[in-house]
């Protein structure tokens, strides 16, 4: 009688299911993904639409260029003038830099939820028992990001041209733009093996994402030397619809594959679940601030608030180092400040406006992670053993809704004191520091207001809390930057709250207004804290 071997199996390699990971993926990604997609096109064609419409003759082009492009802040903002030769090219002076944010951080969060997200609640592990390389997860995550960014550079083109620009360079716009996000997500993935938990690493890319924007600024209004330094950059010095120079794609490619190369030799080094920078085991004894929620809620967000923290204060600061120049550009062009009710004083506290309020976004930005970042124990199972002992329902969340809602006032606190420093450095004026930081306070209802719909969403519909709140975040963007380039009528921007906020410091502060912003708030968060208390956890 014979008996039969068995088959020896073939040795498991590192890419080994790959594939069916990938597969999975993007039935993950069926919903964001589009979502993200239709938001870049419609922010494209909308400005695209608008510019064509507003600037339709050589001489109104000739005469945007000269004013705007001798006015550093406006530079510092859009980006190097030379892409004012041409309409197509004044769209991409608007628009690129906000687009390019956009696909940087859906790339971002592509990479973090297949990666450091599913190592850190014990998914990955799971996986990787079965027959699956141990570079699969990675290597599926950044093909995911990919075909994003395959489909960001074809929606970018096709949104182009159905708006009457160029092929050629609309061709090179989506490119440019889908090579932003490929580096973002190399740069993603790099530091999901320096960094142990998601927050980390979402942390260090948004600092490498805002120092990007501020080598770019800051390069623009220089020599353009610093721009090298930025992938934004990058993209913009293709200059599509100007010259459509191709070269700079080149640097998308190998800078890519030089993070990546660098991930994979940190992921064939590290242990499973660490990063490259591992954690301490800290004190034997708890401090007595865990002892509350509140306490434990500060020890779980307190990296992330001084991440946010120092860097909307160098975003601020950035911008208001530049306010000043609006004011040397008008006294050189008398003429101009003529059509301002306040002559040149009111065009400088219109830009700190929009400086503030754009700083004042970012918090309420911060206060919704802040807010999900409930959501986020609750799913990993630690709401649930907290909740097991005598801490009410209530109790724990308000820890978080606190630190989301003091933490997002501290934020905006320190952008309004970033432009206030800068430009007190810039006009001698030690008093410009304690001025814009005031303004800054009074946006804090309307950024609580967005933490507000974060939290009745988690209340209610926990699943799509996040969505709920991006959205409505997405939606006071447009309404705050983009109402009057995209000519919206005036019904559009009533359902933000910063709508309802005082410009200031170029408007007086009226207590009704503010007021009514912060009831609303209150409303929305006792009536957030109602469904929590009645739906099950974990759902």
């Amino acid at each position: 009688m014979t008996t039969r071997t068995p088959r020896a199996r073939r040795p498991l390699s590192s890419a080994t299911g790959t594939g069916t990971l990938l597969s999975f993926a993007l039935r993950r990604e069926r919903v964001a993904l589009p979502a993200w997609l239709i938001g870049a096109i419609v922010l494209l064609a909308m400005q695209s639409l608008s510019s064509q419409r507003l600037y339709d003759t050589a001489t109104e082009l000739a005469q945007l260029r000269e004013t705007m492009g001798a006015n550093a802040a406006t530079v510092a903002l859009g980006g190097p003038i030379r892409l004012l030769d041409t309409i197509g090219g004044e769209i991409l002076f608007e628009i690129f830099a906000y687009l390019a944010i956009v696909i940087a951080l859906m790339n971002m969060f592509l990479i973090v939820r297949h990666t450091r997200s599913d190592e850190e609640a014990g998914r990955d592990e799971l996986i990787r028992s079965a027959r699956v390389g141990r570079r699969a997860p990675a290597l599926a995550a950044l093909a995911v990001a990919l075909v994003a960014d395959l489909a960001v550079a074809v929606t970018v083109f096709g949104a182009a041209v159905a708006t009457g620009l160029p092929a050629a360079g609309s061709l090179l716009l989506g490119v440019s733009v889908a090579g932003v996000g490929l580096t973002f997500a190399s740069i993603t993935t790099l530091a999901a093996q320096v960094f142990e938990n998601p927050r980390g690493v979402y942390g260090a890319v948004t600092l490498v994402l805002a120092a990007s924007y501020v080598a770019r600024a800051v390069g623009d209004v220089g020599d353009g030397t610093l721009s090298w330094a930025s992938p934004l950059g990058w993209g913009q010095r293709t200059y599509p619809y100007v010259v459509d120079r191709w070269w700079p794609v080149t640097l998308f490619v190998l800078s890519s594959a030089v993070l990546v190369t660098a991930a994979f030799v940190l992921l064939d080094r590290r242990d499973f679940g660490a990063g490259l920078l591992s954690y301490g085991t800290g004190p034997a004894d708890a401090s007595w601030a865990l002892g509350s929620p509140l306490g434990l809620a500060w020890r779980l967000q307190r990296g992330s608030w001084i991440g946010w923290c120092v860097g909307v204060f160098a975003l601020g600061a950035a911008y208001g180092s530049f306010a000043d120049s609006i004011a040397d550009y008008l006294a050189d062009n008398p003429e101009i400040a003529a059509f301002l009710p306040g002559g040149a004083a009111d065009a400088v506290d219109s830009y700190l406006a929009l400086s503030v309020s754009m700083t004042s976004l970012l918090a309420a930005a911060y206060g919704i992670t802040a807010v999900l970042r409930a959501r986020g124990e609750e799913t990993a199972g630690h709401a649930e053993a907290l909740l097991a002992a005598p801490v009410g329902r209530t109790r724990w969340l308000a820890g978080h809704v606190a630190i989301a809602l003091l933490g997002g006032a501290a934020v905006a606190a320190a952008g309004g004191f970033g432009i206030g420093l800068a430009h007190a450095l810039t006009v001698g004026d030690r008093g410009q520091a304690l001025r814009m930081t005031a303004a800054a306070a009074v946006y804090w209802p309307a950024a609580w207001s967005i933490a507000a719909v974060a939290v009745i969403g988690f209340g209610w519909m926990p699943r799509a809390a996040a969505i709920l709140a991006w959205t409505i975040f997405g939606y006071c963007v447009v309404a705050l930057l983009f109402a009057d380039s995209f000519d919206l009528p005036n019904w559009f921007a009533v359902a933000s709250a910063f709508e309802h906020t005082p410009t200031v410091p170029l408007d007086d502060v009226t207590a009704a207004g503010l007021s009514g912003i912060g009831v609303f708030a209150v409303l929305v968060l006792l009536a957030g804290f109602a469904g929590f208390r009645r739906r099950d956890t974990g759902y």
